[in-house]
């Protein structure tokens, strides 16, 4: 059996990331590292006028998560704790270039690689595979507010960044789960399945599993 230290999880808007995190942690008796959005003030304004506030919501969202990361993932915690995240700080990259005019891309990409620097990488990093119809039901049940003018355009975008992305990631672990029908919230012996595949050893680059 391998041990991950420190495992990420990461998918679309609606794909069930959290959810995962939260059982795995739970599991493992790891140290949890939620990312916070929910109280984020520029979310719901970004939603209702994208152009006007998508500078100022990537930039919140880069502060908090680098506070987060270095933060949570000091390097004694890295060597005495299982740690299970839901999210990536490459994220910020990927939603900025789909956020961003091209001047705000190049003066937020450069504060980026800055930053970047300062967090360590998971040992694993797994990708939640789901399609975008699957996606669509999952965030109109959560039903929030804000998320309600995300349209299926937005998420292919989001999603062919992520496995655009996943392509330069040469020197990662990378577990892709293609998740489209399957429950590990409601169905414990799905969690198990996937429990299982993350005690396996994986090389580096892209694994692809259907599950």
């Amino acid at each position: 059996m391998v041990t991950y230290k420190y495992i990420a999880i990461e998918g679309c808007i609606g794909a069930g990331k959290t959810e995962l995190s939260l059982l795995l942690a739970k599991r493992l008796g790891a140290k949890l590292m939620l990312e916070q959005f929910e109280d984020n003030p520029f979310l719901p304004k970004f939603y209702g006028d994208k152009r006007r506030y998508a500078f100022p919501l990537e930039m919140s969202f880069l502060a908090s998560r680098y506070h987060q990361l270095s933060t949570d993932l000091q390097q004694d915690n890295l060597f005495e704790n299982f740690i299970v995240a839901d999210y990536i700080i490459q994220k910020c990259l990927l939603f900025s270039r789909l956020t961003l005019d091209e001047e705000e891309y190049k003066l937020y990409n450069r504060l980026f690689q800055i930053i970047q620097l300062n967090c360590p990488a998971p040992d694993l990093l797994v990708y939640i595979y789901r399609d975008t119809t699957q996606l669509m039901k999952h965030i109109k049940e959560r039903n929030r507010d804000y998320e309600r003018s995300i349209d299926e355009t937005y998420l292919d975008n989001i999603q062919h960044g992520y496995l655009e992305m996943f392509k330069n990631h040469t020197s990662q672990r990378i577990l892709l789960l293609d998740a489209h029908h399957f429950d590990y919230v409601g169905d414990k012996n799905n969690f198990e399945i996937i429990f299982r595949l993350l005690q396996q050893e994986y090389p580096i680059g892209v694994t692809k599993i259907t599950l």
